[in-house]
């Protein structure tokens, strides 16, 4: 998102370090900082992590929800 609020990217990322740099790239030539998040970062998330920091983008993600302290069952 800008700081304006608009979706700049809103897509699945590519599953490869080259089209991932291509993508990178691309946005930070747009718009200048990127910000990556992703929410799973220690298993699907880890590549689109190194290949941002590495593109010097800043990386974030979003943990898991704790279900179990809003009451609600993990599985059922």
């Amino acid at each position: 998102m800008t700081p304006a609020g608009k979706t700049v990217f809103d897509k699945r990322l590519p599953n490869s370090e080259p089209k991932l740099r291509q993508m990178l790239d691309k946005l930070t030539a747009k718009h200048g900082t990127v910000l990556v998040v992703v929410d799973q970062p220690a298993s699907i998330g880890a590549l689109p992590l190194a290949v941002a920091r590495d593109a010097g983008c800043q990386v974030a993600y979003l943990p898991a929800p704790d279900h179990a302290a809003h009451g609600r069952p993990l599985s059922r």
